[in-house]
């Protein structure tokens, strides 16, 4: 799937492997695209590093931090990368980089670097910790930027056309990953190499990917209205880019997961700020902006994303799949710091957006749908979930898979973490 002229995906792939030949390639990109020579380069191999690399240098006897985003196929798809200066001159918190090339296959970004660490490294530790100051100083942080970042999607709201929407970058984190382009051949992609025609193994049921997508979940005794193969159906239909002008567009940054995001202690308040603006645009569609952040930041919390290891280790989960359905069961529930966040984000960002949306007449009737739909492809196709494909294992690849169907699919019965949250957004209630 990778273009054989992409050098990022080649030093990506490298660094993966562990070869010892990605910090040479990766200096030699560096001296071609900004005429620098990097010393003491060290390529991190961090758990949040899923699609993309990051690492550190110096060079001229100053400290860099570098980061690219590296996506299949990116020759062929549309879309202008790394509108670093889109996000600041709305007024957001970015981290401005200091050098950046957008070119295809070569897109990287160089930073100065920082002592602070990323909000995503600070939450890692409170799932485990269960510090109640810290924790709070963590949730005022979040929602402090809720404020802010809502405040520009309010200022930057606006009528967009399916033509705008097409050329947002941010596609290729949620469609484009459902199709092979250059044809749009569907299923393809992500979705054709990670789980059409496979094998699945969960503890105590092995399933084809045939049985898997069309079977019924029942997850820790509710049932669910969709199956899979219905919800990636659903979301190539729904969430096609041409079809997501109905809500209007706003400027965002796209995929602010807390591993770009930086925290800061200052005058007395943790504060946060933006980093990698891969896919930042200004008509990017307004149910989708804030997608991302939402799964990654508190729904794949704790570990069975991230650290499937660990997620095997803490966690107990049993499947059997009998007439069509799968029995989930499972004792995986986010930690109280994740409940928190998932809360002052419907407070202080869905709510009072699906509110605007609806005061403007640019709330679509079927909002949960494309909400819900944009939330099971996070999981999905971010990496193989699948046992055995990467670092997943059959308890973090059940956990994974329930998890997908929990904010994809409404239950037939009863309400779940979901629901509630639905619930807790809706500005008609």
């Amino acid at each position: 799937m990778r273009q054989p002229n992409s050098r990022t995906a080649i030093i990506r792939e490298k660094a993966k492997a562990r070869d010892g030949g990605a910090e040479a390639l990766l200096a030699e990109l560096l001296q071609d695209l900004f005429g620098i020579e990097a010393h003491d380069l060290a390529i991190n191999h961090d758990q949040y590093s899923l699609n993309s690399l990051n690492g550190f240098f110096e060079a001229d006897g100053k400290p860099y931090f570098f980061k690219f985003h590296q996506e299949e196929n990116e020759e062929e798809m549309s879309g202008e990368y790394y509108r670093a200066d889109i996000l600041a001159k709305a007024g957001l918190p970015v981290d401005q980089p200091v050098m950046m090339s957008t070119l295809p296959g070569e897109q990287i970004l160089v930073y100065r670097r920082r002592t602070d660490p990323r909000f995503s490294d600070v939450l890692r530790r409170l799932d485990e910790l269960h510090d109640e100051q810290a924790a709070s100083e963590a949730v005022d942080a979040e929602r402090r930027l809720n404020e802010a970042v809502l405040s520009v999607y309010l200022k930057t709201l606006h009528p967009v056309t399916p033509g705008q929407v097409m050329k947002e970058p941010v596609h290729r984190l949620f469609y484009d990953r459902l199709i092979t382009a250059p044809e749009g051949t569907y299923p393809g992609g992500r979705l054709a190499s990670f789980y059409v025609g496979k094998t699945f193994e969960f503890p105590g049921a092995t399933l084809s990917w045939e049985a898997l997508s069309q079977a019924r979940f029942v997850i820790n005794g509710i049932e669910y209205r969709n199956t899979l193969g219905e919800l990636f159906d659903a979301a190539h239909a729904r969430l096609d880019p041409m079809r997501l002008a109905d809500s209007g567009g706003v400027t965002a940054h796209g995929d602010a997961h807390n591993a770009n995001v930086w925290f800061e202690r200052q005058e007395g308040h943790a504060s946060l700020s933006f980093f990698d603006p891969a896919f930042a645009g200004e008509h990017i569609p307004t149910l989708l902006a804030e997608v991302k952040t939402t799964f990654h930041n508190i729904l794949a919390h704790p570990y069975w994303l991230y650290d499937p290891a660990v997620a095997e280790q803490t966690f107990k989960a049993t499947a059997k799949y009998e007439k069509g359905r799968l029995l989930a069961d499972f004792d995986w529930a986010p930690s109280p710091v994740r409940e928190a966040l998932l809360k002052t984000k419907a407070e202080t960002m869905w709510r009072p957006l699906l509110a605007a949306l609806k005061q403007r007449d640019m709330l679509p009737s079927d909002w949960r749908n494309v909400v819900r739909l944009g939330l099971f492809l996070c999981p999905t196709l971010v990496m193989n979930l699948r046992a055995g494909a990467t670092s997943h294992n059959p308890t973090s690849s059940l956990i994974g898979l329930s998890v997908a169907m929990m904010v994809g699919s409404e239950p037939e019965q009863g309400t779940d973490l979901v629901t509630r949250f639905l619930a807790a957004i809706d500005p008609e209630v």
